[in-house]
């Protein structure tokens, strides 16, 4: 981990948590953010309890995040949620094109540039996800893939140097149980980082790359030991507050 990147601890609670456990998670992260100096915090919880969890965090170091949202700031989709919206309800960060959202609700590279560019314009701050399938590792089409879906919005994100974030997530890795090694998981990073220099080099010094997929207490040092992981998206790990200060401790 660069010295001049501040590490990035997010957790993304997924379809989990009603309000009473939800706001008691949220206020045990709050009560032990200390345990973690070095690291910028990120909670995700559901829609339904953005709000009530942003009362939790308000004068703490940890912020709200949204785990999606719709590229258009209003209009007749029923169903969804703009960036004004989450805004308004205290969230600073919004998490885009995680693979269970490309897998299940059929997103694209196109869909997530566009929600990318709408999240900067409304001064949210994006967390893109990017990661290939176990198939697609397998046949060797690993850094073909992550390399296609971040062009896709390397030049959107240019455009304010350092405001979002990427993820790299294996999605063979997601829930599994699997990780990725740490020589499997620095090559990437690196080559994303690579990427990101193509495009200007301020984007690529400043622009924080977190690791997702099964991250844990028990691997946490290692992962964020490597010179181009920034942080990480927790997933699972995320709903026990003891779990995630300990991951989010790690860095250093």
């Amino acid at each position: 981990m660069s010295q001049q990147r501040r590490a990035l601890i997010a957790g993304n609670w997924k379809m989990n948590q009603g309000t009473s456990a939800g706001r008691e998670l949220a206020k045990a992260i709050v009560a032990g953010a200390s345990k973690a100096p070095n690291a910028d915090l990120v909670v995700s919880p559901p829609f339904t309890i953005l709000a009530a969890v942003a009362s939790d965090l308000a004068g703490s170091p940890v912020e709200l995040s949204a785990q999606n949202m719709h590229e258009k700031s209003g209009g007749a989709f029923t169903g969804e949620v703009s960036a004004e919206m989450l805004k308004d309800c205290g969230c600073k960060w919004v998490i885009l094109g995680h693979s269970e959202r490309r897998q299940y609700f059929a997103e694209t590279d196109a869909s997530v540039a566009s929600k990318t560019s709408s999240a900067l314009a409304a001064e949210l701050r994006p967390i893109v996800c990017i990661g290939e399938t176990l198939e697609e590792r397998e046949a060797g089409k690993t850094l073909e893939v992550v390399g296609r879906q971040l062009a896709a919005f390397e030049a959107i994100i240019a455009k304010q140097p350092g405001v979002a974030a990427i993820a790299y997530e294996p999605v063979w890795a997601i829930g599994t149980g699997k990780v990725a090694t740490t020589e499997q998981a620095q090559e990437v990073h690196a080559a994303i980082r690579s990427q990101l220099a193509k495009v200007s080099q301020q984007l690529a010094d400043v622009t924080r790359v977190l690791y997702g997929g099964s991250v844990k207490p028990d691997n946490a040092e290692a992962l964020l030991g490597c010179a181009d992981i920034d942080g990480a998206l927790v997933g699972g790990a995320s709903l026990k507050a003891e779990d995630f200060l300990a991951i989010a401790a790690a860095a250093r």
